[in-house]
């Protein structure tokens, strides 16, 4: 197999890899959608004890998850942009032609 070749395989796994992350992300938005509308009807302030601070304690749990699940995609994606950067020729720390500094928002491109 060719250099070229390889390079095509790989710009095809990603694009079917991002194709999966996209279908992952519809589901956890429809998810997130039953959950707040689930949240809505049963979390009422009647739930909780006498203080405010269980009610910012449980809401902060649900957000927590929300930052994790990001942080996880966003780690996702910075690697596949590490991988479409060498196979394009942007090894190093030069900028890319195309998307401005998105693709370097770790600083160290990792």
């Amino acid at each position: 197999m060719e250099r070229s070749d390889s390079y095509l395989y790989m710009l095809d796994s990603t694009a079917k890899m991002q194709h999966n992350i996209s279908v992952m992300l519809e589901a956890k938005a429809v998810e997130a959608e039953k959950s707040r509308k689930w949240i809505n009807q049963h979390i009422h302030p009647s739930y909780f004890e006498e203080d405010h601070e269980s009610q910012v304690k449980l809401s902060l749990e649900f957000h927590e998850q929300v930052v994790d699940l990001l942080s996880g995609m966003t780690k996702l994606e910075m690697g596949l942009a590490r991988n479409l950067r060498i196979i394009l020729g942007h090894e190093g720390n030069e900028q890319p032609a195309f998307g401005g500094g998105f693709f370097d928002m770790g600083g160290n491109g990792q």
